[in-house]
């Protein structure tokens, strides 16, 4: 069975949660006066949702409306409940839940739950439960996917979480180290982290702005076991940091965010690429990735851990298999610099350069908040049920931006900018 310390409030720093759950709302969000706010979390991560209720009702939300998790609960549909069940998802919460956001509700996920919960359960119903889940979650996913509303993440350090990161150590001393990784991640470690919201913001707004001057065709990849030409989408733009959703609000979704992406050509992808950290997804760890691109489409996958679970993500449809983001991120970046491996994508992704399977986000096309899908397409943007970031970068890897008279600029030597 879970547990969780009777005094895991006390072990956290009340004035950092504290901070953590305002710049969720005044930074990743940036919450208007009555704006309704749905807001999911594992049951763990009450602490934070209650003051990120409070300060969102402090900003003038309308309505707070949160939809809690529970490990145990999860445990207990794998370990006891019917095999109909695990082709079955709750397709009615999902459609309120797009509705809500048709209605220009906000979203806020906290993640906190323990990253390899179900490593243990049949891996034949973990892909099938997430299948069914991912098919009928498409009406919600699509509103943030097209960046209709404004929507973020943070995460808060459950018990369960911090043993997997800190094995070796007691309870409370890995609850209280992951708690303090997550505050420095997310710039809530300081005085005034919303002013150090604004500079990263700022610095992060220069890369874009750099790389949507330069136009690329593609991108060229080289490191150990790394020879990868990325395409870019026609009309593909750069974002990184703070954007402006659909309706108009500057909000920034991840909390941390160390990235600058783009959309790549879900048909121009070429060469071979090795990721260079674990990808942790659904329970189960992934890694040693190894896989070849032709003509976008992945052809050949490997890893030396998880390589079925790799293989039946592959198969979830069409568009799995090809890319929907590229990003860049310096080797050097803060999360990178921690070393620890927070088995958990929000963190680790922001620690390496790194690509996603699946759906592309329309907000990276110039005007791609008036494009239709088919317009999307027609640019190269892929379509999938799925979006799964995988890190590709280390202080090995360099990347060229290539043009389109074929000329080459150094983009980043040995995982850093260039």
């Amino acid at each position: 069975m879970t547990s969780y310390p009777q005094n895991t409030a006390a072990i956290i720093d009340p004035v950092k949660l504290d901070r953590l759950a305002e710049v969720a709302i005044k930074v990743g969000l940036r919450l208007q006066p009555g704006q309704d706010l749905l807001l999911t979390a594992p049951v763990v991560a009450l602490p934070l949702v209650r003051r990120i209720a409070r300060h969102a009702y402090e900003a003038g939300a309308g309505l707070v409306t949160p939809i809690l998790s529970d490990e145990e609960i999860t445990l207990s549909r794998f370990r006891l409940a019917g095999d109909v069940s695990f082709d079955r998802a709750p397709a009615w919460l999902y459609e309120g839940m797009a509705k809500a956001f048709s209605a220009n509700t906000a979203r806020l996920a906290v993640v906190g739950d323990n990253p390899m919960l179900l490593s243990g359960e049949d891996p034949a119903k973990v892909s099938r439960a997430n299948k069914a889940n991912s098919v009928a979650y498409q009406p919600a996913l699509e509103k943030i996917a097209g960046f209709d509303i404004n929507w973020n993440i943070v995460a808060y350090p459950g018990a369960s979480w911090a043993r997997q990161v800190f094995p070796d150590d007691e309870e409370s001393v890995a609850v209280a180290k992951l708690a303090d990784a997550i505050f420095s991640a997310s710039r809530v470690d300081g005085e005034d982290p919303i002013s150090a919201w604004a500079a990263h913001n700022a610095a992060l707004h220069r890369r874009t702005e750099w790389l949507n001057g330069e136009r690329f065709q593609a991108l060229h990849f080289t490191g150990p076991g790394t020879d990868l030409t990325v395409g870019l989408a026609d009309g593909h733009q750069w974002q990184g940091g703070a954007s402006t959703a659909n309706n108009g609000i500057v909000c920034n979704p991840n909390i941390p965010t160390e990235e600058v992406f783009t959309t790549p050509h879900a048909l121009r992808v070429d060469g071979y690429v090795a990721s260079t950290k674990p990808l942790s997804y659904q329970g189960t760890l992934i890694d040693q990735i190894a896989v070849r691109f032709e003509a976008g489409r992945i052809v050949e996958a490997r890893a030396a851990r998880g390589e079925e679970v790799l293989n039946k993500v592959l198969d979830t449809d069409e568009g799995a298999r090809r890319l929907g983001e590229v990003a860049l991120v310096p080797h050097s970046s803060p999360i990178s610099k921690s070393g620890i491996l927070f088995f958990n994508t929000l963190f680790d992704e922001n620690a390496s350069c790194h690509v996603a399977l699946g759906q592309c986000y329309s907000k990276c096309f110039v005007g791609g908040d008036k494009l239709q899908p088919g317009e999307i397409t027609a640019q190269g943007g892929n379509k999938s049920l799925i979006h799964i970031d995988w890190m590709i970068g280390s202080n090995a890897i360099d990347i060229d931006g290539i043009r389109a008279d074929g000329s080459r600029v150094p983009v980043f030597r040995q995982g850093e900018w260039a």
